[in-house]
């Protein structure tokens, strides 16, 4: 499950873009900020746009951390709590959205 999702998010970053447009938020600035050579301003606001629509900022500050530190994507899945549990499904929703929507 996890490969699917990472796999869902690297197509988000390779995949080519149509003019989009955004206010920069945790998601956004994150993904400019990443050493990803395929990030662009478009992408990345594209997939702020899409995380406005499925995530809470909490959500999106939790969900910016993983471009700087990818294992804690892994950890919060694993984990035991109850909370990073209803986050993950909410992130798998938003992954999945991402992708469709900016790809």
């Amino acid at each position: 499950m996890k490969h699917i999702l990472f796999a869902a998010m690297l197509a988000v970053f390779i995949a080519p873009l149509g003019a989009t447009t955004a206010l920069a938020g945790p998601i956004d600035r994150a993904c400019l900020a990443s050493p990803r050579q395929q990030k662009s301003r478009q992408l990345c606001g594209c997939i702020q746009r899409v995380a406005n629509q499925t995530l809470s900022r909490r959500d999106q500050r939790l969900a910016a951390k993983f471009f700087v530190k990818p294992h804690m994507a892994q950890e919060i899945r694993q984990s035991d709590s109850r909370s990073h549990e209803i986050f993950w499904l909410r992130y798998k929703e938003f992954g999945a959205a991402a992708a469709a929507t900016c790809s």
